[in-house]
């Protein structure tokens, strides 16, 4: 996967169409990935069907918001660099720009009744969603653990690890997912011994680097760790951010962060976009986008950086190995995650609308942006209805 030497689509139309693609990309990672396919494959003929399967494969190897990589990736392949950047920027900035606006209506100090109500209800069903994702996201990870019965036997000792460590002690949750990313690189490495690479070192290093020093300097350590080590897909972030968001630097309260999960979900791009509240409840619309720089610059590094290596890194025992270990963890933590969101819930009315979301998303499996539209509209007819709404 060779750096294109020269761009295959125009910069303006990947401009015009990733754009498109920001915009109306509802759903989380698997519309965006459709959108793409459609675009890149079925209508333009830009990619083969081979080349966006390799595409997914290899930023699946990566931390971070894999849906936000492969559109960087797509861009890389058709434009060259400069197309990855552009790319990737028009894909995140419709996004950015929707939930700023959301979050400055929803965090507002005395916001209206009506969305006061809308909040409560969507972020009671938010535990739901945790729980969703983490369903969806198992049966891809078992599979990466097949072999032997040890390989099965530590993954979910992973995923257990995980759990806990994101119910009971958030701000270590980096350390857990590291650790069980390089105890399983370890253990491959001694069942077959080969020289495991610098690249799964990166994010065990980067998580006992932190510059957590308060202030922006805060802000930033956050937004880097969601950017950096969200294993396992963007809903990983919740863990990680929720003990510094509330506990730790008191940005916002437990209903606030819910309702930025919950604006995370329903607005189109990335999920990581939730880190983009958070910094506006930090610091004002500044701190917002400050958060989503932060944490969307590992994603372009990582893309463009390593797209000519992207081959290699697959081929890599290690590397796999880790993000085997680090991606069940990874999971875990967003079960476990679920926990403490149910916790932050604080009106009884909250719960019967948490069992409608569980009874949609975990036993009918059915759409997530629908749920937390619903649960919001309940949310409404409750607090127009005389009934007590937390702030």
């Amino acid at each position: 996967m060779s750096d294109p030497a020269v761009p295959r689509v125009r910069l303006v139309t990947i401009a015009r169409e990733w754009g498109r693609i920001g915009c109306t990309g509802f759903g989380g990672p698997p519309a965006h990935i459709a959108l793409l396919r459609t675009l890149c494959v079925d209508d333009r003929h830009w990619l083969s069907a081979r080349e966006f399967e390799d595409g997914i494969a290899a930023t699946n190897l990566l931390p971070g918001p894999a849906s936000t990589q492969l559109a960087i990736f797509c861009a890389w392949r058709l434009g060259g660099s400069v197309g990855a950047v552009l790319g990737g920027l028009c894909f995140i900035i419709p996004g950015l720009v929707l939930i700023l606006v959301l979050g400055a209506l929803f965090l507002a100090s005395s916001p209206p009744l009506w969305v006061q109500g809308a909040a409560a209800g969507a972020g009671a069903a938010v535990p739901a969603v945790a729980v969703h994702a983490a369903a969806r996201l198992m049966p891809a990870s078992w599979e990466r653990a097949e072999g032997s019965t040890g390989a099965r036997t530590r993954w979910v000792c992973y995923l257990l690890l995980g759990g806990a460590a994101a119910a009971t002690v958030g701000p270590y949750l980096v350390l857990i997912l590291g650790a069980c990313g390089l105890t399983e690189a370890i253990a491959e490495t001694h069942a077959h011994p080969r020289p495991p690479g610098h690249a799964m070192l990166f994010p065990h290093s980067l998580a006992v680097a932190s510059a957590a020093v308060g202030g922006l300097g805060a802000l930033a350590w956050v937004a880097l760790k969601v950017g950096a080590l969200s294993y396992g897909g963007g809903f990983v972030i919740i863990p990680l951010m929720q003990h510094d968001a509330v506990d730790a630097y008191h940005w916002m309260t437990n209903a606030g962060f819910l309702n930025a999960v919950a604006l995370g979900q329903i607005t189109p791009g990335p999920v990581v976009l939730t880190v983009a509240v958070v910094g506006y409840a930090a610091a004002g619309v500044g701190g917002g986008v400050l958060a989503a720089c932060i944490a969307f610059a590992p994603s372009f590094i990582f893309v463009i950086g390593g797209g000519p290596h992207f081959d290699r890194l697959r081929e890599s025992r290690g590397v796999q190995a880790f993000l085997t270990g680090a991606g069940a963890a990874a999971i875990g933590a967003i079960t476990g995650a679920a926990i403490p969101l149910a916790r932050a819930l604080a009106e009884p009315w909250q719960f019967g609308v948490l069992a409608l979301a569980a009874v949609w998303l975990v036993l009918l499996r059915k759409n997530v942006v629908v749920a937390l539209l619903a649960s919001g509209l309940l949310g409404v007819v409750v607090a127009l209805a005389g009934v007590p709404i937390s702030p």
